[in-house]
């Protein structure tokens, strides 16, 4: 089992002991028609050639975990003939928490136009993180429970509903079901064990590419962060590659929109980046936003994660570092709760909405209203993790969106927005983490979300939002003088609490 560190005080370490996978089957994928197809007199596409597939990761999850990895050593789809094709052609560690109601592209395979009636699963291992507090010595845990060393479950799972892959391009969106991943009593207890089960449920649904894709549904992808691995300026394209194995091939046109540097011919290895794109009818992906938060990739580091602790004796910080690469992390340094110091950082939000000078409270983001729950990637150049107060000195601490799940308690309006007074669980992070000594009280009510969603919110939701929804948003978290307020690019339905 991987160890989690726990580098400032009052953090301490519960790990779960063992567990056993249990697939659960795909949802039914209903008859499918890729862009470009042409059809036979009964209407039926004609299958001959291959068709570009795009295998995408997303998760629907309330807030209780803080991170759930699943190790897939094989992922493939065996026709109604069958003929096995493999979706994935090496071992990826994709993590589902941080595309919660979002999504990422995992893999791009060209497959063999046909009917596909079985999907097989390989599970090597695996590993869900929850953060808590134990109220009688007043600490905060992470604790980690984990799958590994055990021989690989391979899993094949009939499909109610065939699946056609046919046209030039498709995607397939691979949905992990996380509250019915898992049962775990309480994140930690004071005995010696704590029994728990994990059982990853997936949906399997095709996606639609939009020729303008506008949401995560018809082929807008947001947020996707990594290193850049390659670049072709003169061809206006580069390459990304993504913390938990994916790379992504895109290109840019003059509509795309770069942010901290001047263009393509300023991209540079090793860069992180914070891009969109727009998925293409062929499979491709243009870049329609492209944003560099730290332009010197010397010895660098990125790390992504919510923020545990923020001492109010030093300018360090915990972070849970879900998803980080770079230098520190080249070794397979493990991850999990570690300490940055950022008394020389540069604080920034993302650039990935463009409204917060029109939001009716200052969006501000510093090292003076940084607070616990609260999603950042940080970057240093440090080239060894140090000992307090020093710990990784962090150059850039960027504040970038996350979802929370919860329920509505009021519904107003204010300057053409449309805002969501949010009341979070008790086990959120905001709430929960929010009580730990040693640091500043900031949060007048931590349990409380302010949402604020304009025009140019994505409203993937089913219904009416109103007293008593449980939705999940996705945005920024800013501390406005105590109150917590979200600027919102996305709502989905809610996950029961």
């Amino acid at each position: 089992m991987k160890p989690v560190a726990s580098l400032l005080p009052r953090l301490s370490l519960r790990n779960g002991t063992s567990l056993l996978f249990a697939l659960a089957g795909f949802a039914a994928v209903g008859l499918i028609s890729g862009c470009g197809s042409s059809g036979s007199q009964s209407g039926s596409p004609v299958l001959g050639g291959n068709t570009s597939v795009t295998l995408l990761i997303s998760s629907t999850a309330n807030d209780q975990l803080s991170q759930f990895n699943v190790d897939f050593s094989g992922i493939s789809l065996t026709s109604q003939s069958g003929k096995t094709v493999s979706l994935l052609g090496s071992y990826l560690n994709p993590e589902f928490i941080h595309v919660n109601g979002t999504a990422e592209p995992l893999v791009t395979v060209s497959v063999p136009q046909d009917i596909y009636t079985a999907a097989t699963v390989t599970v090597p291992q695996g590993e869900f993180v929850c953060i808590g507090q134990d109220v009688s010595s007043n600490s905060t845990y992470t604790s980690t429970y984990s799958y590994i060393d055990q021989p690989s479950l391979q899993i094949t799972v009939d499909l109610a509903s065939p699946i056609t892959v046919s046209g030039n391009a498709m995607g397939l969106m691979l949905d992990l079901l996380v509250s019915k991943s898992e049962t775990l009593g309480s994140c930690y207890s004071t005995g010696a064990y704590d029994p728990y089960t994990v059982t990853p449920t997936f949906n399997l649904t095709p996606m639609t590419i939009s020729p303008q894709p506008s949401n995560v549904g018809n082929g807008k992808l947001t947020g996707l962060r990594g290193l850049v691995a390659s670049v072709d300026a003169v061809g206006s394209s580069f390459a990304v590659t993504a913390a938990d194995g994916p790379v992504w091939s895109s290109t840019s046109n003059g509509a795309t929109t770069f942010q901290g540097i001047a263009g393509i011919s300023a991209l540079v290895v090793g860069m992180p980046v914070d891009m969109d794109v727009a998925m293409q009818s062929d499979g491709s992906l243009v870049a329609t936003r492209v944003e560099v938060s730290d332009t010197n990739p010397s010895g660098l580091t990125l790390a992504s994660g919510p923020v545990e602790f923020v001492a109010g004796s030093q300018p360090t910080l915990n972070s849970l570092v879900r998803l980080g690469q770079g230098y520190l992390y080249s070794g397979g340094v493990a991850l999990g709760a570690h300490p940055f110091s950022f008394g020389n950082a540069v604080f920034q939000a993302s650039g990935q909405l463009t409204n917060l000078q029109s939001l009716p409270f200052s969006a501000s983001f510093t090292a003076a209203n940084l607070v616990p729950g609260q999603n950042v990637s940080i970057t240093s150049h440090a080239l060894t993790e140090q000992g307090g107060p020093v710990y990784v000195p962090a150059a850039t601490v960027t504040l970038v969106p996350q979802t929370i799940n919860g329920m509505v308690s009021a519904v107003a309006n204010s300057g053409g927005f449309e805002m969501y007074t949010v009341a979070l669980a008790a086990y959120d992070l905001m709430p929960n983490l929010a009580v730990q000594g040693g640091q500043n009280t900031l949060l007048t009510n931590p349990g409380m979300v302010v949402v604020y969603a304009d025009p140019n919110t994505q409203m993937l939701n089913s219904g009416t939002i109103g007293v008593g929804s449980v939705m999940r948003f996705n945005g920024l978290v800013f501390n406005d003088n105590g109150t917590l307020r979200m600027d919102c690019a996305q709502v989905n339905d809610g996950v029961a609490e």
